[in-house]
């Protein structure tokens, strides 16, 4: 059986999305396609806008054959440990041969990756640029064009490059499949035609032109938890009021003065804690998905260890006719696969401890959404 691997968050799942779910399916050269996806919440720090269930049974009608979850601590974690999270799961189940993601250019990824990695160049114009007040975004791209001769600018292909270099430490013969994203650019705000970005999704709730941009299938779930927004702001405002500076400084980003500023702009709420941190050199993503791992008591060291040593594969969705082949496939991994309460309470050292953490991630939503998440299913669509 040959598995093409797709790492997703899909907040919310949309015609882009179903347009790279179907390019792999078009490709005739798979017999499954899994999906490892970001659970409640995402690496921009942002409240997943549907709860991951609902979201992996979008991802199922839109192609996929199973859905697993990308644990809490590496979904809200900086590109390289998101990616490498990703990575080591998907490289874990002997039947994943490919990895196929979105891409603003088609480049030849594992080429560029090595490149990165064997250049202490890059590195030293990379951390140039930051110390000159650029954003890490930015700072990469100009290294990469600088010193590797690589032209990468979009979100899309630097987090590609990411996963071009877990490949790389984790199962370097895994194909790569890149696709070119259609129609807007990940962080377009405005809506147009069919394709938009998550991100103006999301704004645009309200616009009747959103029906147009997601599958039929999606439409009213993404409208049913809208006003989960005003509690999951004051949840990190609590959580920025409540932490000490070294508590902020122990989480991925929040170094370099950064914890200071944020307790200086206590009593104030997130949205407004964001506005006042963000600039050139701290996008407010970053300032998001501090706020996001604070409240989520998610520090760097934790998630570095569990990285390490640690994982699990906890699927979400599987298609139903396709459920006996799929989940077989991922019993077949050295991870073990948690979907009972039962197989969770079997879960040991640092893997309880990371699924202790998403657990917890998982209750936070529900607060946020009104609503108790029951963890302990699977979704046969």
């Amino acid at each position: 059986m040959k598995i093409c691997a797709i790492i997703c968050e899909f907040n919310p799942f949309h015609n882009g999305h179903r347009y790279l779910l179907e390019s792999v399916l078009e490709s005739c050269s798979f017999d499954g396609i899994l999906c490892v996806m970001s659970g409640h919440f995402t690496q921009r720090g942002d409240r997943a806008i549907v709860d991951k269930f609902t979201r992996a049974k979008h991802t199922v009608y839109g192609g996929a054959d199973c859905v697993a979850e990308l644990p809490a601590p590496f979904a809200v974690a900086p590109a390289p440990v998101f990616a490498a999270g990703a990575v080591k799961i998907i490289s874990s189940v002997p039947e994943v041969c490919a990895l196929a993601f979105g891409c603003e250019h088609r480049l030849d990824f594992k080429e560029a990756a090595r490149k990165i990695d064997e250049s202490a160049e890059f590195k030293a114009a990379l951390n140039r640029s930051l110390k000159k007040g650029e954003s890490y975004a930015k700072s990469y791209s100009l290294a990469l064009r600088n010193i590797c001769e690589v032209s990468a600018d979009g979100a899309n292909d630097i987090l590609a490059l990411e996963y071009a270099k877990a490949v790389l430490k984790y199962r370097p013969e895994l194909e790569l499949m890149p696709v070119e994203r259609m129609g807007a650019g990940h962080n377009d705000a405005e809506l147009g035609g069919t394709y938009a970005s998550a991100s103006a999704i999301r704004s645009h709730l309200d616009d009747d032109g959103v029906r147009a941009c997601v599958p039929g299938y999606v439409i009213d779930d993404i409208k049913r938890d809208a006003a989960a927004e005003g509690r999951a702001d004051a949840i990190l405002s609590y959580a920025a009021a409540a932490a000490d500076a070294g508590d902020i400084s122990a989480v991925y980003g929040g170094g370099e003065g950064l914890a200071n500023k944020i307790k200086g702009l206590c009593g104030l709420s997130a949205a407004e804690i964001i506005a006042e941190c963000t600039s050139r050199r701290y996008p407010s993503s970053r300032i998001r998905r501090v706020l996001t791992q604070v409240a989520l008591k998610l520090t760097a060291e934790d998630t570095n260890r569990w990285l390490d040593c640690a994982g699990y594969i906890k699927p979400l969705a599987v298609k139903r006719d396709r459920a006996d082949e799929m989940l077989k496939a991922l019993a077949r991994s050295h991870l073990p696969v948690v979907i009972t309460g039962g197989d969770a309470a079997a879960l040991t050292g640092e893997n309880a401890g990371l699924y202790a953490a998403s657990a917890f991630a998982d209750r936070v939503w529900g607060i946020c959404a009104g609503r108790e998440i029951y963890d302990h299913t699977i979704i046969k669509v």
